[in-house]
């Protein structure tokens, strides 16, 4: 087979639109894909998260083919599989020969790194494509950090705005405002979300049936539930899961974003959120187009302006400051520990096995579904993790293994960065620490929880609250440098003595019962 030209495709490159197709010849070149094992075993990894992107990904291959494309696809269970994508990459390329390699950009930088480096190692010609899946490109991202002594999203995101002309009434900001955050920060009280409208769901079809059967076969011990594995992994499903946002739940996202709700009679994982964020992430859905159908929302009077600002901060500010973030940063970045933390991670991060009941909710229902919406990953499960102290590297990787939506470049800055303040503010201006009562107000948890939010020592003590006062004794001397955090310490400085030493020795105790009691209840 003499090929000219064999264009990577990797598993979250799953668009016609992939800027490496672009001058395709069917009779001269080659597209290559690979399912390899060390993608699924580097983190042990969700198996909703497995078969998310073994099943986008052979649709996508049969999506190539019905359009022209010559496909080198090598499955999973192949008899030639390398198992790693290097070692796969390496071996077809002494295999297949080609005059040169056409690859866009990577969504992670030790791949980027080693299949180029595979590439050039064998004295192949490669071209890399900038990935205009994104709005910002890294460059730009690097232009706009240069000479400034700290990044901060909201002056990104209005940029952004500005560049793109998004939610703008000429040189202004639509409504006089550039962002309506305090009017997205509601909860559902006591009565509750009351009837939400759940997303789109999609049946599994005949190739997402095999792979289902793929995973439970070759990663049993993996965490995680297939039962309820109802993603889209079709461009045409992620439209369809788009189109049942706006329509359904949009309206209310703005208002009720940061809001959680335990319902113990119909499970509500999803609320009001889009469940978007994987599609996007595997680009099946193109961010633009996100943002199009939310803006003609609002112009059409369908969903509010608060609504409509709320989500598209998420996707043009949140979701591509991140990604600037991690490009301009790696590879040191994931290496950063400021604090110091160096807990592992409990057990029952793997078992949702514990009696603090935000926690149980928030872990249980990422082992069923691969999904916890932002509130619940930033404020009980991230929380948790930040005041304990643990290592904010340790708590990225189970990130990264148990959400479907986790790739590399978003998962890495929003944890270790924002929820672990791990990199000392690149991310984030302060630490996002809060004791229990955040929880209690922004959720129905603390009201089927044996503890109490307004405790921070004895028994019924609530953990949060109690390793809230813990975190900040400990690092005081390093907060006290932060504007941001004065009124928070001067609230530490009115403990006495007798009261700091209480809170230190729960929060010590809390640290070895965890240590202690492995794989059991805390």
């Amino acid at each position: 087979m003499n090929i000219r030209r064999l264009v990577i495709i990797l598993g979250d490159q799953l668009t016609l639109d992939n800027p490496a197709l672009k001058g395709f010849d069917p009779t001269q070149d080659l597209v290559w894909m690979a399912e390899v094992a060390e993608e699924s075993t580097k983190v042990w990894t969700h198996k909703a998260r497995i078969t998310l992107f073994l099943s986008a990904m052979r649709h996508f291959r049969q999506l190539l083919e019905s359009k022209g494309y010559r496909v080198h696809y090598v499955p999973l269970d192949h008899t030639d599989n390398q198992g790693s994508l290097a070692a796969q990459l390496q071996a077809d390329l002494t295999r297949l020969a080609p005059q040169s390699v056409h690859m866009t950009e990577a969504g992670e930088w030790d791949v980027e790194q080693s299949l180029q480096g595979i590439v050039r190692a064998a004295h192949i010609p490669i071209e890399v494509f900038e990935d205009t899946h994104f709005f910002c490109s890294k460059a730009e991202f690097a232009q706009h950090a240069k000479g400034k002594k700290q990044l901060r999203m909201e002056f990104f995101y209005r940029w952004m705005r500005q560049k793109y002309n998004v939610l703008m009434h000429g040189a202004e900001p639509e409504g006089g405002r550039w962002n309506y955050d305090q009017e997205n920060r509601g909860s559902f009280g006591k009565s509750g979300p009351g009837s939400v409208q759940d997303p789109r769901a999609f049946k599994t079809d005949t190739i997402t049936n095999s792979v289902i059967s793929l995973v439970e076969t070759r990663f049993p011990d993996h965490p995680g539930s297939l039962q309820a594995f109802d993603w889209p992994v079709t461009p045409e499903q992620a439209e369809q899961s788009l189109q049942d946002f706006i329509a359904h739940r949009l309206p209310q996202f703005g208002q009720y974003q940061d809001a959680m709700w335990q319902d113990s009679k119909q499970d509500q994982p999803y609320l009001y959120h889009s469940r978007l964020s994987a599609a996007m992430n595997l680009k099946l859905l193109d961010p633009r187009r996100v943002i199009a159908a939310a803006e003609t929302a609002y112009h059409q009077g369908k969903a509010s302006l608060e609504a409509v600002e709320g989500f598209i901060r998420q996707v043009l500010g949140w979701r591509e400051y991140v990604r600037g973030i991690y490009w301009l940063h790696m590879p040191d970045y994931r290496d950063l520990n400021v604090l110091d933390a160096q807990q592992p991670l409990p057990d029952f991060y793997w078992t949702g096995q514990t009696e603090m009941t935000c926690l149980n909710a928030a872990i249980g229902q990422t082992l069923q579904y691969g999904y916890a919406h932002h509130i619940q990953r930033l404020m009980v499960t991230g929380l948790f993790a930040l005041m304990l102290g643990v290592n904010p590297k340790t708590l990225h990787e189970w990130y990264l293994a148990v959400y479907v939506d986790a790739v590399e470049w978003v998962e890495l800055p929003n944890t270790l960065g924002m929820s672990q303040f791990g990199d000392g503010g690149i991310m984030a201006s302060k630490p996002y620490a809060a004791t229990g009562k955040y929880i209690q107000r922004m959720s129905n948890y603390c009201q089927h929880c044996p503890y109490n939010p307004a405790e921070r020592v004895g028994p019924t003590a609530c953990p949060f609250t109690t390793l809230y006062w813990d975190f900040l004794i400990r690092h005081r001397a390093m907060l006290s440098k932060n504007p941001r955090m004065g009124l928070q310490l001067k609230n530490v400085d009115r403990l006495d003595s007798a009261e700091s030493q209480a809170i230190q020795a729960q929060a010590q105790g809390l640290r070895q019962k965890i240590q202690q009691k492995r794989h059991q209840e805390v």
